[in-house]
């Protein structure tokens, strides 16, 4: 990654952004490549929403500070997500050429990270811009909770990685919780 995108990804963390996809707002279904524990795979929302909730979680660009962080931790909660019944899936428009290996090391194997084009980063509102308001490819650091029935329950926006986990697994548990209650 070039220097210059840590400052441009810097220089972001200040502008506002807000999540597009409200709660009851229906989620995009997309198929997208990208990769699993090294090896190359296809991501498809629909299949993924067959067998129960997804987290769908945007971040900037591999291999850079916080979306390192973010992986990580995502991949170390994959079995509280798995007990709650939910797929995780990392998505970015960033430093694509980098997923397979990103793939491997940060998110330890754990889920598929794939890559968000720009149909994708529209349709769900993430593109993130640059101090002067122009994007270039990146991707916000948004995390969704979609329910089975594609609709979206959940929506964070926030650059710092911090909550994302925490508050989309709480999300997951809840939704969880409704089921067992029908």
């Amino acid at each position: 990654m070039r220097p210059y995108a840590f400052a441009a990804i810097a220089l972001t963390l200040s502008i506002p952004a807000s999540a597009a996809l409200a709660p009851g707002a229906t989620a995009p279904v997309f198929t997208a490549n990208g990769a699993m524990a090294g090896k190359p795979f296809q991501v498809k929302l629909a299949d993924a929403l067959k067998k129960g909730p997804v987290v769908l979680y945007f971040f900037p660009a591999a291999f850079t500070g916080g979306c390192n962080i973010e992986a990580q931790a995502f991949a170390k909660a994959i079995p509280d997500f798995k007990a709650a019944g939910a797929t995780v899936i990392g998505m970015t428009g960033g430093n694509v050429d980098q997923l397979s290996k990103f793939s491997a090391e940060h998110c330890a194997g754990q889920f598929p990270v794939a890559v968000a084009d720009a149909k994708i980063v529209k349709d769900y509102d993430v593109a993130l811009p640059n101090a002067s308001g122009r994007t270039a490819g990146w991707t916000t650091r948004t995390s969704y909770v979609i329910a089975p029935n594609g609709k979206v329950v959940f929506a964070h926006n926030d650059m710092n990685p911090n909550d994302h986990i925490r508050l989309t697994l709480e999300e997951v548990r809840k939704l969880r919780a409704k089921r067992m209650r029908r």
